[in-house]
């Protein structure tokens, strides 16, 4: 297929990409403020360092994206993936790696922290997309597809499962199943990937007791209310506490203290109490409009490459989404994932706008594809 020439992007998904930064930064700068009674922390610095590195730094790295044409990324995508496999090593480095509640996920660069598995989750993508488009005619033989592709997974797996980082692991297999569904897989191999998913998952939650609270927990909020229940009582408190239009913003109480995480997963909480039921159902609508418009893009890719591309990309970010919203309401276990758009992370941020700057770029050459 001939190269076309770009369109202009699509304005209705960069608007409610820019939509959603500017209203999440406001919610984070609401939830920042529960910080100033808790010892050692700075709501000024914080929020500053959200707006330049993630708002500033991400809407460059959108905006760079975006110009550069998709298909260049399978020239070099695996040598982005081996890069990004050996940064996200690179925190068990003594020096430069950090540690925190357990977990070691972040490099001290000084300036800046950052979480190199945010930008794993790009080439990751970047890397399935270019095999499975390079093989797709091929993909039900176990050989090209069920085999290469529980060899990525797995390898990816055990750099995340060691930090361990066994939520953001979850996802990005969850991304990748959407990317394999599309790419042609048959069932047989979904239902052998699935199957073996949940055994994993069983031996995970038996050699890793915090992740058996959580399964406990999540399927008894009241076991353990000032132990492993904790976070989840007092998120619903938050929630519950809302009502129908919230307290207003900048009002939340249980922020101040009573809320773990109040900038991190737990952020929902403190959006649903100050802006309550109404605003709620329109955060959830709009990742819902992202996931649609997201999707039509991938539907109207020139090649399999750039539908691959835009599901895997959409399909990571809203799943994290939904799950992380799914939690804060005792409809799924606690996971620790931050909240896209909203929730403490500048390098969280930077990834999620340089994954839409590649998704805005495909939808430049979207039509409606004769051949592949």
């Amino acid at each position: 297929m001939s190269i076309k020439k770009p369109k202009s992007v699509d304005t209705i998904l960069l608007a409610l990409i820019v939509l959603m930064v500017a209203g999440g930064f406001l919610i984070f700068s609401s939830a920042s403020l529960g910080l100033m009674a808790r010892d050692g922390a700075s709501f000024g610095s914080v929020a500053f360092n959200q707006f330049v590195f993630g708002v500033i730094g991400g809407g460059m790295a959108l905006l760079i994206m975006s110009n550069v044409y998709y298909r260049n990324w399978r020239k070099y995508a695996f040598y982005f993936f081996i890069v990004s496999l050996l940064a996200t090593l690179a925190v068990f480095i003594p020096g430069i790696g950090m540690s925190h509640s357990g977990a070691t996920r972040w490099l001290d660069l000084g300036i800046i922290t950052v979480q190199p598995s945010e930008f794993l989750k790009i080439g990751f993508i970047v890397y399935l997309a270019t095999w499975f488009s390079g093989v797709h005619n091929k993909i039900s033989n176990w050989r090209y597809g069920l085999l290469p592709f529980v060899t990525i997974v797995g390898i990816v797996g055990a750099v995340m499962l060691v930090q361990p980082d066994t939520d953001t692991f979850l996802i990005m297999t969850f991304a990748g199943l959407a990317m394999f569904l599309s790419a042609g897989a048959r069932w047989r191999d979904m239902t052998v990937i699935i199957v073996g998913g949940f055994i994993l998952l069983a031996l995970i939650a038996v050699f890793r007791p915090y992740i058996m609270d959580r399964l406990t927990t999540f399927l008894d909020p009241n076991a353990d209310p000032l132990g492993s229940g904790y976070q989840i009582q007092q998120s619903l408190i938050a929630v519950g506490s809302g009502g129908v239009v919230g307290r207003g913003f900048g009002q939340s109480i249980q922020k101040f203290e009573y809320l773990p995480e109040p900038i991190g997963d737990s952020i929902f909480a403190v959006y649903a109490e100050e802006f309550g039921f109404v605003g709620a159902i329109f955060l959830i609508i709009s990742f819902i409009f992202l996931t649609l418009r997201g999707y039509k893009t991938a539907t109207e890719a020139e090649d399999i490459f750039g539908t691959l591309l835009v599901v895997g990309f959409i399909t990571i970010i809203v799943a994290q989404a939904f799950l992380n919203m799914s939690a804060m309401v005792a409809l799924a276990p606690l996971s620790g994932l931050p909240l896209p758009f909203v929730s403490h992370g500048g390098t969280a941020l930077m990834s999620t706008l340089a994954s839409l700057g590649i998704v805005l770029n495909v939808s430049k050459y979207r039509s409606f594809r004769k051949s592949s």
